[in-house]
């Protein structure tokens, strides 16, 4: 899978509210902040369990009910379609529109 270019990330971020580029394009990252531990970490679940049957998992930072998500394609060195896609799952996951 390609690495996207710096405008094709922020023209795909222009629909991911939220999320915002990072280490020179290479990471896109959000946070969340839950009510909870518990609304978090069953978060987390969720985005674990579509992040295992996409083959594409999330690098992520955990406190209480703070969630800080990045994402990235290793073996492509930066953002690719298959991070924007799970960011767009994410939150879609976030305002509800999935289950």
């Amino acid at each position: 899978m390609s690495r996207l270019t710096a405008a094709e990330i922020d023209t795909a971020l222009e629909a991911l509210e939220g999320w915002v580029p990072c280490t020179a394009g290479k990471t896109i990252e959000r946070q969340f902040k839950f009510k909870n531990f518990n609304q978090a970490f069953g978060f987390m679940t969720s985005v674990a369990l579509e992040a295992e049957k996409r083959d594409h998992h999330p690098e992520w930072f955990n406190v209480y009910n703070k969630l800080h998500i990045t994402l990235t394609t290793h073996s492509s060195g930066g953002v690719t379609e298959k991070d924007i896609g799970l960011a767009r799952f994410i939150n879609d996951l976030n305002s509800g529109k999935t289950s």
